[in-house]
């Protein structure tokens, strides 16, 4: 027959197996205090041991004797320490001080349509850069043209794309100088726009250029051909500086 020592110990090992923190108590907390992720997951990591621990405390700080064995629990191990601060916040790469913007990476622009001027705003992430342009007083971060620079191994990233324009027969070439291009409207529909407005066109053997109006700025000429005359005389006056 069990002795008294031992149901005691079954009684209170069975109460502590039934102890256990919700599935969702992390979760739950984390909700409550997003700004704090990691330390917010440890505190309630911390707390789910707590919980469990308590009644092992309670069992094991007199050491009970049971038939001739000392039963003796280790403390439940600090979680490790974890370093939360912040890493450094880095600016992303850039073309640098552009001046008036009729300059960049390894392209000139020989036209610029008229008010539009450099937004100071560009990214260079080497093989692919540009670059945006606005009206005096537009708000930071809004473009009414943009430019993209495809160079070396990233062309072929626009000959693909091209091609679906093809195969979908969507848009239309155009030739600029003796250089091949496309004209097409893309992302028609999305987010309500009628589309953006955007002539392809080989720079030269290692650049290719993708010139963009933005759907406000296409609204201000008098149709369709007009947007697409002006698009053709910006991808005229592009030159390589390679």
């Amino acid at each position: 027959m069990p002795t008294l020592e031992e149901n005691l110990l079954r009684l209170m090992t069975e109460e502590t197996a039934r102890l256990h923190a919700a599935p969702d108590l992390v979760e739950r907390v984390m909700r409550s205090s997003r700004g704090r992720r990691i330390r917010v997951r440890i505190a309630a990591l911390s707390a789910s041991l707590a919980v469990v621990a308590v009644p092992v405390a309670y069992l094991t700080a007199g050491s009970v004797a049971t038939s001739g064995t000392e039963v003796t629990m280790s403390p439940a191990p600090e979680p490790p320490a974890i370093d939360d601060t912040p890493a450094p916040r880095t600016e992303p790469p850039s073309l640098g001080d552009l001046g008036d913007g009729k300059a960049f990476g390894r392209v000139k622009l020989g036209y610029l349509p008229e008010r539009l001027q450099w937004s100071r705003w560009s990214l260079d992430y080497g093989e692919v850069y540009t670059t945006a342009y606005f009206y005096k007083g537009d708000d930071p971060g809004s473009y009414r043209m943009q430019i993209f620079m495809y160079e070396d191994k990233s062309i072929q990233e626009i000959q693909n794309r091209i091609q679906v324009y093809r195969d979908e027969e969507d848009g239309e070439e155009m030739t600029i100088g003796g250089r091949p291009g496309y004209l097409v409207v893309q992302n028609v529909g999305e987010d309500g726009m009628s589309g953006t407005p955007t002539a392809y066109v080989q720079v030269s053997d290692r650049q290719w250029a993708e010139i963009m109006f933005s759907p406000v700025y296409a609204k201000e000429f008098s149709g369709a051909d007009a947007v697409s005359a002006e698009l053709k005389k910006i991808a005229e006056g592009l030159t390589s500086t390679l």
